[in-house]
């Protein structure tokens, strides 16, 4: 317990995943959050656990035609197109405020093949100080291997991440897609391969249609499920996931409360990401930490450790 205002004491939220000191598991997760900067004006970023950036390629993309966005009921679908700076502005023009913050950075990658994620890697390596990780989406189309997802494969899944590892001095996170038929045999493939931990879900493909143009809304057609909608999916595979391999996990999928997280932690994971939610609370994340300390206050708990992983069936 860490001593609080006025002579109590408050319970301890840090948490480790790879070797990187967390002060609380409440993450920003990636493309909800641009490059942090963006949401200055909202919430004190250094009381974050950590700050995920929008993905970065090897080259700037422009991304997908508009509409690329729509809400839905209990969430929304997104066709943005992996909208970029691409890693050299990265480098000069993001990562400069981030290494300020003092909170744990991680930078998520993607690519078309193998070499795009290891040439990623390396120059993250080499110039990018202050860094603590590597998330890896590999939710992306390997173009050499006919379009198929790295991570709807365990052979695919295994390779790119077994390279990655060989260049990179930093702990590599895999970001595993939910278009898996059983999450288990992925996550046991990237943890095979080096993975320093896994995060999961990534979005999940859906439509909305226009009833009166009989069109998608999307100009993609089809984009990704993201929110409320998706977190009982979300915590089941996470259970799955941390129930099968011995690396931390980061959950991700539809948080907008203190209750969704620790359903996620109860679940197995050591931390989580917020990223939906964002866009309808900027101050989400300041209210989540809270409400998980308040939650462990009440419930008399002193650590994580004492509620993670402990879901009984």
């Amino acid at each position: 317990m860490k001593p609080a205002n006025g002579g109590g004491m408050k319970p301890d939220l840090s948490v480790s995943i790879a070797g990187i000191k967390l002060q609380n598991p409440v993450i920003a997760a990636s493309g909800t959050f641009g490059y942090g900067e963006e949401y200055a004006p909202y919430i004190e970023l250094k009381r974050l656990g950590g700050i995920v950036t929008k993905g970065i390629s090897l080259l700037p993309r422009a991304g997908n035609p508009t509409p690329r966005s729509v809400e839905t009921p209990a969430g929304m679908l997104n066709s943005i197109g992996l909208q970029n700076v691409g890693i050299k502005r990265f480098l000069t023009d993001k990562l400069p405020f981030l290494r300020e913050l003092g909170v744990p950075i991680f930078v998520n990658i993607l690519g078309d093949s193998c070499e795009d994620y290891t040439a990623l890697a390396e120059t993250l390596c080499q110039q990018g100080e202050g860094l603590s990780a590597i998330e890896v989406n590999i939710s992306c189309p390997n173009v050499k291997e006919g379009g198929l997802a790295f991570g709807r494969n365990p052979q695919s899944a295994f390779e790119v991440i077994s390279r990655i590892k060989k260049v990179s001095t930093l702990p590599v996170i895999p970001k595993l897609t939910p278009q898996v038929p059983d999450i288990s045999l992925i996550a046991r493939a990237v943890e095979d391969a080096g993975a320093d931990a896994i995060s999961l879900i990534n979005t999940i493909p859906a439509m909305v249609v226009d009833v009166k143009r009989r069109r998608p809304v999307l100009a993609t057609g089809i984009g990704g499920l993201s929110g409320p909608a998706i977190r009982p999916i979300a915590v089941r595979m996470v259970w799955e996931t941390a129930s099968t391999v011995k690396v931390p996990v980061i959950g991700i999928g539809g948080i907008t409360s203190a209750r969704d997280a620790l359903e996620f932690i109860i679940a197995g994971a050591h931390a989580i990401q917020v990223g939906t939610a964002n866009f309808v609370n900027p101050r989400i994340t300041m209210e989540i930490i809270e409400g998980i300390e308040k939650f462990m206050g009440e419930q008399g708990l002193q650590d994580l450790s004492q509620i993670r992983g402990t879901l009984t069936m």
